[in-house]
């Protein structure tokens, strides 16, 4: 397995990492550019996905963001909020918070327990919260 620093209560992964099977981080995660989970990754904290990245199941954590370019092939669940940056692809969202979709997001249908915010363009399935708002084109 490879390497996970951890300071206080928030891990970070090595760059470039690959990770075979399930991840379990008690506390937070950093997770830098081009590292990717071959199974389900849960975090007890909040996660930090860095740019072109990938997760092959699902993710499972407190607050998410998902950095540009990267992929989830499974659903995402945060008891709180959700973000996913510009051009990522990820299969759903279930959020106890707000989600925010930046432009060039690709995703599947998003609940979110508050507001779904849009910036500009993005293909999705169905999009369910408590607000809308469309920013941008």
């Amino acid at each position: 397995m490879p390497t996970v620093l951890q300071k206080g209560s928030t891990f970070f992964a090595e760059k470039g990492s690959y990770f075979e099977g399930n991840v379990k981080i008690d506390g937070d995660f950093i997770v830098p550019a081009r590292t990717h989970f071959w199974g389900k990754l849960h975090v007890t904290g909040d996660l930090e996905l860095g740019p072109r990245s990938s997760v092959a199941l699902d993710i499972t954590s407190r607050n998410v963001i998902i950095g540009s370019q990267s992929r989830v092939k499974g659903p995402i669940l945060a008891t709180g909020d959700v973000t996913v940056l510009d051009h990522a692809i990820v299969h759903t969202i279930q959020a106890g918070g707000k989600v925010i979709l930046r432009t060039g997001v690709s995703v599947g249908d998003v609940n979110s327990g508050d507001t779904i915010v849009v910036h500009g363009r993005i293909k999705s399935g169905n999009l369910v919260g408590k607000n809308m708002k469309v920013l941008g084109d």
